[in-house]
């Protein structure tokens, strides 16, 4: 992850770290979750990537964006491009 995370931080112009900026409260998973909702993943790859369940990946969506505190109506995807 630690490899992943750096390179990623590269191509996507330091998106982790703004994004931690932006939410100091964004735990590793949920940093790990939103890059990888960010490469517009499907739930079910990005439960096979974190090993969980896909209704584990649905709920920990949900989680993200209560603590984002993105509203039901701003699509995720667009608001973690955005950043």
């Amino acid at each position: 992850w630690e490899n992943f995370s750096r390179h990623f931080d590269k191509v996507n112009s330091d998106f982790l770290a703004g994004l931690k900026e932006k939410h100091p409260s964004v735990t590793p998973n949920e940093l790990k979750l939103s890059a990888y909702l960010r490469m517009n993943l499907s739930t079910k790859e990005i439960a096979q990537l974190m090993n969980i369940s896909v209704r584990g990946v649905e709920i920990s969506r949900y989680r993200l964006r209560k603590k984002l505190e993105i509203s039901s109506e701003t699509d995720l995807f667009n608001y973690l491009i955005n950043i």
